[in-house]
């Protein structure tokens, strides 16, 4: 069929009406078919249709429709960073969850700067998103109050402000979980690699190990609680405190799969074997762990669940009042870091 088709020119726009008179269809039959939002028809018209499209060139104009619609179909995502694999993991199932959709997601990073996520958000504004998905939350900055008074269409996801429309994974339940693993396998002295205290992530992951100590009846040594960045030095860095104790744990949880990592690293240097002399148990499941000489016992986030509700929240905008958390139950992934106290 393509050798009976007049090019169009090179330097102008394919178009619907270009589309359409070369497959003898109208206008409007060219549209439906071609419009990604709707179910693919198979019949022999729009097989032609989506052939002639193809041969001419055809690109569609989503700027257009998306003028037609008022929105731009275009989802704003903020993060701290995308050397952190978790959030690349969230940020891919965001994207994700948008292409099925029909929606585009565009991603900022901040380095967990405030200063630098009110900038971002303002560019991806100016921009023209339908909305903010923002995993940049920090207990001691006001930034979703602040989008709130703009009115601006926003959603939380990883972090909450236990205000905002959010969706999150059970930081709680999964910090308990992390923690009853370890207490089941007869350790007594856990510590904990905590976190930074402005992520609302890191503070339920350490109030859940609390409730299983507490649960054990066990006493918590401030010393066990060691606070940490996000990131792998500082995970080496507590787990060096941790070791040097003169009642050293038997066991540790890290409340992220880097703080882990870091740790495993710091006691590979010391002569420890992990979990011979120590057991070790991470957060977050990211795809290296299971891969690590000793794969790391971790606590799994659907990450695909979370983003599919943040989008679905996003969506009911200011319809969202009566249902502003998505919550998503995580599970405990144990392998070869972790075993019973001799």
């Amino acid at each position: 069929m393509s050798s009976d088709i007049d090019p169009v020119e090179r330097n102008s726009r394919v178009t619907i009406l270009d589309v359409a008179a070369a497959a003898g269809v109208s206008k409007s039959t060219v549209s439906r078919i071609l419009d990604d939002r709707l179910p693919r028809s198979d019949s022999e018209t729009a097989r032609r249709v989506r052939k002639v499209a193809s041969e001419l060139g055809y690109i569609r104009d989503v700027s257009a429709a998306s003028l037609r619609r008022g929105r731009t179909m275009t989802i704003g995502v903020i993060v701290p960073r995308l050397t952190d694999t978790v959030m690349a993991m969230l940020y891919e199932s965001i994207a994700r969850a948008c292409g099925r959709t029909g929606q585009f997601a565009v991603v900022a990073t901040t380095n967990d700067n405030p200063d630098a996520g009110r900038e971002a958000a303002d560019t991806l504004l100016s921009r023209g998103v339908d909305g903010l998905i923002l995993s940049t939350t920090r207990t001691d900055d006001d930034f979703p109050s602040e989008l709130d008074q703009r009115g601006v269409n926003y959603v939380l996801t990883l972090r909450t402000d236990g205000r905002s429309p959010t969706s999150i994974g059970d930081d709680h339940l999964g910090g308990y979980l992390a923690t009853r693993h370890l207490l089941d396998l007869g350790h007594r002295r856990i510590g904990l690699i905590a976190g930074p205290p402005y992520a609302s992530s890191a503070v339920s992951r350490v109030d859940g190990y609390r409730q299983a100590m507490t649960e054990a009846g066990l006493d918590i040594d401030p010393d066990w609680i060691v606070g940490s960045t996000f990131g792998i030095d500082s995970g080496g860095e507590a787990a060096n405190h941790l070791m040097g104790l003169t009642q050293r744990p038997t066991a540790i949880f890290a409340v992220n799969d880097n703080t882990a990592i870091g740790a495993l690293s710091a006691m590979s240097r010391m002569g420890l074997s992990v979990p011979d002399d120590i057991s070790l148990v991470g957060y977050n499941d990211i795809p290296l762990v299971s891969r690590l000489p000793t794969p790391l016992t971790s606590v799994r986030v659907p990450f695909d669940q979370i983003a599919t509700s943040a989008l679905e929240l996003l969506d009911l905008g200011a319809d969202r009042q009566a249902d502003r958390l998505r919550v998503a139950t995580p599970s405990l992934i144990p392998r070869q870091s972790t075993r019973p106290l001799k």
